[in-house]
């Protein structure tokens, strides 16, 4: 606590931990609750295995490999973006200076010393990293889900015993979906990181936000509400 203390002052250090709480306390919410509740993950993973479903019922099969080629493209996109982001915070180390000149400018600012400045990029790099690393594997189920779609018998083989393909099929690309939702998720809360650079009440009030507008979009949205009509 005292090293702690010799280069964290309270706000600092209560901000910091208020981030990793949210951050950590409403994935595990929204990880539990998606499995219980109509969330738009619940409701998109119905609706990826009544895709399933009506796949294993066609012999021809080419628009369900197309189908997954989109999914994953937008996400290598995503995997790029996060690699030169993650370059571009460690150029960020020697602007410190630069960026001091620049935060007395700014009102209600609050200056930050060297080692605070590292700890902040920091923070970002592993953020970043850790949206990598999700995003490469949800890439990575996608294609083994591509596999398994080009593995499955003609519709005459399978319409007696389809239940174990059914199964198959919904758990991978349930389980690509969610690592790729894991990964945006970082992204969000990678923009209420960027709030620490100016203040630490700004860092935990962009947390505060960040967290009622992710669950506002996945339990409360219109798009929720219109994939629910007629359920």
């Amino acid at each position: 606590m005292d090293i702690a203390a010799k280069y964290f002052d309270w706000e600092d250090m209560i901000a910091l931990l208020f981030f990793i709480i949210c951050w950590a306390g409403y994935s595990h919410f929204t990880d539990h609750k998606s499995q219980h509740s109509k969330s738009l993950l619940a409701v998109t993973n119905g609706i990826r295995k009544q895709w399933i479903y009506e796949m294993i019922r066609r012999d021809n099969r080419t628009i369900d490999t197309i189908m997954i080629g989109n999914l994953q493209r937008s996400i290598t996109f995503f995997a790029n973006t996060t690699i030169f982001i993650m370059v571009g915070l460690m150029s960020l180390f020697g602007y410190y200076d630069r960026w001091n000149a620049i935060i007395e400018n700014i009102p209600f600012s609050k200056p930050t010393t060297p080692f605070l400045w590292e700890v902040k990029i920091f923070l970002l790099i592993i953020i970043f990293i850790y949206a990598f690393f999700k995003y490469t594997w949800s890439l990575r189920q996608y294609n083994y889900a591509s596999i398994f779609v080009n593995s499955i018998p003609p519709h005459n083989e399978v319409v007696t015993n389809y239940e174990p393909i059914l199964i198959k099929g919904t758990y991978l690309t349930s389980n690509a979906a969610h690592h790729f939702n894991s990964g945006l998720r970082a992204y969000y809360f990678g923009l209420a990181a960027l709030a620490w650079f100016i203040h630490p009440y700004a860092f935990m009030l962009a947390t505060a936000w960040i967290v009622f507008v992710t669950h506002r979009r996945e339990y409360h949205s219109k798009t929720l509400a219109n994939l629910n009509l007629g359920n």
